[in-house]
C-alpha cells in the first residue's frame, strides 16, 4: 500500500475518536485526562490491528462486538447523565470521574479502536509494512484525540453550560452509532 491509502485509512479509523473526544471535550478535561485519553487512543489504535492481524477475522468477530457493545453503553450512560445535569443546571463531573479509571479508559480506548481490529485482518492481505502501517495509525488517531478533546474544551470554554448539553447530545449519537 502506498503512503497516501495508508494516512487515509488512518484519518478515517480516528474519526471517531476525534468525533467522541469532541463531545468528551466539552464538559471540560483537565491537562491529565487529555494526556491520558490521548495516549490510550494512541496505543489501541496500535495495539487493535496488531491484535486483528494475530488473530484473525473470527476472534475479531466475537471480541469486537462484545467490546462495541461495552463502549456502547458507557457511552450512552455518560451521554445521559451529561443532558441530564445540564437540563438540571448542575455541573457534575461524572464524566471526568469515569474517563480516569483504568475501566473507563480501557473501555473508551476499544470502543474507538474497534475498526481497526478489522483492518488489521486485512492487513495481513496486503503488502504492507505492518509496524509503520499501524504506528501512523496510532499517531494520526492520538493527534485526532488530542485535537477533539482541546478543541472541545475551548467551545465549552466558549458556549458554556450549552456545551454539556451539545457534548451529551454527541455521545449519545455515537453511542447508539456503535449499537447499530
Amino acid at each position: 500500500m502506498e503512503f497516501a491509502t495508508v494516512f487515509l485509512l488512518a484519518v478515517a479509523l480516528g474519526t471517531d475518536a476525534f468525533s467522541l473526544c469532541l463531545g468528551i471535550g466539552m464538559v471540560g478535561v483537565r491537562h491529565m485526562q487529555i494526556w491520558l485519553i490521548t495516549l490510550t487512543v494512541l496505543f489501541f489504535h496500535i495495539a487493535m490491528p496488531l491484535a486483528g492481524f494475530a488473530v484473525g477475522e473470527l476472534a475479531g468477530t466475537i471480541l469486537g462486538r462484545a467490546a462495541t457493545v461495552a463502549g456502547a453503553l458507557l457511552l450512552l450512560y455518560l451521554g445521559v447523565r451529561m443532558i441530564y445535569n445540564a437540563l438540571r443546571g448542575d455541573p457534575e463531573d461524572a464524566p471526568r470521574i469515569m474517563l480516569l479509571n483504568t475501566g473507563g479508559l480501557f473501555l473508551l480506548g476499544a470502543s474507538v479502536s474497534m475498526d481497526a481490529l478489522s483492518v488489521g485482518f486485512t492487513l495481513g492481505t496486503r503488502r504492507t509494512g505492518l509496524l509503520l502501517t499501524v504506528v501512523l495509525f496510532g499517531l494520526v488517531a492520538g493527534l485526532m484525540t488530542l485535537s477533539g478533546l482541546l478543541l472541545g474544551r475551548y467551545l465549552g470554554r466558549r458556549v458554556g453550560e450549552k456545551a454539556q448539553l451539545l457534548g451529551g447530545l454527541i455521545l449519545l449519537g455515537i453511542g447508539v452509532k456503535l449499537f447499530l
